[in-house]
């Protein structure tokens, strides 16, 4: 049997040295594997390091292509700011130039074209192409300096802000698109038109878009002036006066005024007007000497800006006409100067200025000063306006002083005393103004002098101190050449000579005159009475009518005028044509049609009818007198200037010898004559001149 023992121990040292062989083959293949180890991970490092080395290259480049980006960028803008300001110069100079040359072509006064040629020429200047080709110019150019300055400005800051943080391979793309689409916006039109109005400002580095000039300001302090008369078109009118009191307070608001104007409230205002009144208030007023009162009621109605209040009372205020006789006229606008008085302290309108007008508000300066002394109203100033100074509303003392209630002291020569029984309302309103103002310069001073004076020219001189003339104007809104729908041709300054030709032979055919542009058809509108020196055109009508010329009559009045009109009708038929009546639109034919307006006053405060005379191109034959002597400005043929023909003594001869001097002109001269024509259609006659002047007036009492 074998030996069990030693083969174990065979065994066993067997194992032993078996031992520390595998431990130096384990130990040997560990370090193999450390061996490699080591090398994968330096490899693997190295790789990682490279990788990192390249991703700091790659952003290095990604950040230096978003920074040429941004100035190519710069340099685009600034490109296009530069275009758009040239596009901008440009279209401005072209409009600018366009519209030099519409003006030279209006004033030219030599320009005499045919009809149909200059009618060509006034739709051409009508087109706004030029205005507006400038503006959509400036505006485009505008908004494609914005657009380019919103898009880069927005996209550029925000993909160089990714850049850093960004993939290596996701960076280079987007900045790369950054400069495609700056170079892309300023020649795309659509993007520049989406870009938003508020961000066309400009940068103060470049030179931005010239402004627009801001609207006059209006001149400083303000006033407040509340008017108070017995007319005012389009309510009620009767005269001249109801013109003023519509056109001076819209012209008042140009000159920071706050206007408010007082009438009465007549039966014939038309109803359109009456139902548009609001209702303000009513109260009862003491009026009489007996403690009688009255019922003031107040009708508001607004139009343009100025205020309109309507004292309601139907006692006083029911018949058709304003004016009806002095036996009712006196109570009517005794009461009415002390009502509308009363209306303002109702109101609690309390103006820096009351502007009272004719003998009808003759009594408002005295109930002020006397009645209403105690009131807040009291500190008002007051201005009294002379139209006509023929009309002074005289009674005898007891009956105006019982429906005025005032003190027994004003009944004195100094104020309301008229000779030794009678109260002159006229007279006590200009004794107790602050001011007093007529309607032109020349008749300021002819009221002074007995024959103009009419009995109160020693108490006009007494005042002169405080007496301003200002003459008038006319609405030319409604007296408008260029705009009349009353006109068969409208006509402005550019186009005078065709568009008054074309009126006259529309005149003549309405008329039953014989058709003829060479003939010289002299207009009358006028209301036919000695004051409109009707006794001058009556006596020498015959010595003017001849196969050249033709007289057109428009008006009523004294019947041995309107007689005597109608015989020359009949006794020079297709040359004389008498309309005795009053027709507005025949009265804006006439002014248009007619070569020349006669207006040969006795005395004439302003006169209206010379000014509309010169605003449709129609040469005035006047009077040296008022108002008439104030605006027209006699032709001299030696140096070709004037606008007008005048004569100075109220005489038939100086009128028939003016007339002849303006028909000599116009058939032997006609290129004179048109260039007067052209004169009297640029002199400006609208109220802007004299609504300044009243303004200054107003300020003048209140500084």
């Amino acid at each position: 049997m074998p030996d069990t023992k030693n083969t174990d121990i065979l065994t066993e040292e067997a194992e032993t040295v078996k031992k520390p062989a595998a431990k130096k083959a384990a130990g040997k293949k560990a370090a193999a594997v450390k061996d490699a180890a080591e090398k994968t991970v330096k490899k693997a490092a190295g790789k990682i390091v490279k990788a990192a080395e390249d991703t700091e290259k790659a952003v290095k480049a990604a950040a230096e292509k978003a920074e040429k980006t941004a100035e190519a960028g710069e340099k685009a803008v600034k490109a296009t700011a530069q275009k758009a300001k040239k596009a901008v110069k440009a279209a401005a100079e072209k409009a600018a130039e366009s519209t030099e040359k519409a003006v030279e072509a209006v004033k030219a006064p030599k320009a005499r074209k045919p009809r149909k040629a200059a009618e060509k020429a006034e739709e051409k200047a009508e087109v706004p192409a030029p205005e507006n080709a400038g503006e959509k110019a400036a505006e485009a150019a505008g908004e494609a300096v914005a657009a380019v300055y919103t898009a880069p400005a927005e996209n550029a800051p925000e993909a160089a802000a990714e850049q850093p943080t960004a993939a290596p391979e996701e960076a280079a793309p987007e900045v790369e698109n950054v400069p495609a689409e700056a170079a892309d916006i300023p020649a795309e039109n659509e993007t520049a038109a989406e870009a938003p109005q508020e961000e066309t400002m400009i940068d103060a580095e470049n030179e931005p878009a010239e402004e627009v000039p801001a609207a006059p300001q209006l001149p400083e302090p303000r006033r407040s002036v509340a008017f108070i008369g017995s007319e005012c078109y389009p309510f009620v009118k009767t005269g001249g006066l109801g013109d003023v009191m519509y056109a001076l307070p819209r012209a008042l608001i140009k000159q920071n005024c706050d206007v408010k104007v007082i009438l009465p409230r007549y039966k014939c205002i038309p109803w359109k007007y009456q139902e548009k009144m609001v209702y303000k208030g009513a109260f009862d007023m003491d009026l009489c000497a007996d403690g009688r009162k009255y019922y003031v009621g107040i009708m508001e109605y607004e139009m343009d800006g100025v205020v309109y209040d309507f004292i309601d009372n139907e006692e006083f205020f029911t018949a058709g006409n304003p004016y009806i006789s002095l036996v009712d006229d006196i109570p009517k606008f005794c009461y009415f100067g002390k009502a509308a008085l009363a209306a303002l302290n109702y109101l609690n309108w309390i103006p820096d200025v009351i502007h009272c007008h004719d003998w009808q508000a003759g009594l408002v300066p005295v109930y002020l000063r006397t009645l209403f002394a105690g009131t807040p109203l009291a500190n008002a100033k007051t201005v009294f306006t002379i139209h006509n100074l023929r009309f002074q509303g005289i009674y005898n003392i007891k009956t105006i002083k019982y429906w005025s209630n005032l003190p027994d002291y004003v009944f004195n020569k100094d104020a309301l005393k008229q000779g030794y029984e009678d109260a002159n309302m006229l007279k006590g309103g200009l004794a107790y103004a602050d001011m007093i103002t007529t309607v032109s310069h020349t008749y300021a001073g002819e009221i002074q002098t007995p024959f103009y004076g009419e009995k109160l020219d020693a108490h006009l001189r007494y005042h002169s101190g405080k007496m301003r003339g200002i003459v008038n104007g006319i609405d030319v809104d409604i007296w408008n050449s260029a705009t009349d729908k009353r006109l068969p041709v409208n006509y402005d300054i550019g186009n005078v000579l065709p568009g008054k030709k074309a009126n006259k032979k529309a005149l003549q055919e309405s008329l039953g005159l014989k058709v003829d542009d060479h003939m010289f058809v002299i207009g009358l509108i006028s209301r036919l009475t000695d004051q409109k020196g009707l006794d001058l055109v009556n006596a020498i009508i015959p010595d003017i009518m001849d196969e050249h010329t033709q007289v057109v009559v428009l008006g009523t009045g004294d019947k041995r005028y309107e007689d005597s009109f109608r015989y020359y009708e009949e006794a020079y038929k297709t040359r004389v044509c008498s309309n005795i009546m009053y027709d507005e639109n025949r009265a804006h034919l006439i002014y248009a049609g007619s070569d020349a307006l006669l207006v040969p006053s006795l005395f004439e405060p302003c006169g209206l009818t010379q000014l509309i005379a010169m605003r449709y191109g129609t040469v005035p034959i006047v009077r040296e007198t008022g108002g008439l002597k104030d605006t027209v400005q006699p032709y001299n043929m030696y140096t070709n200037d004037g606008n007008g023909f005048t004569f100075d003594n109220y005489d038939a001869g100086l009128l028939l010898d003016a007339i002849n001097r303006a028909k000599t002109l116009y058939f032997t001269n006609r290129w004179c004559w048109d260039e007067m024509v052209q004169r009297d259609m640029a002199v400006d006659v609208s109220w802007d001149l004299s609504a300044a002047s009243y303004r200054s007036v107003y300020l003048e009492l209140k500084p």
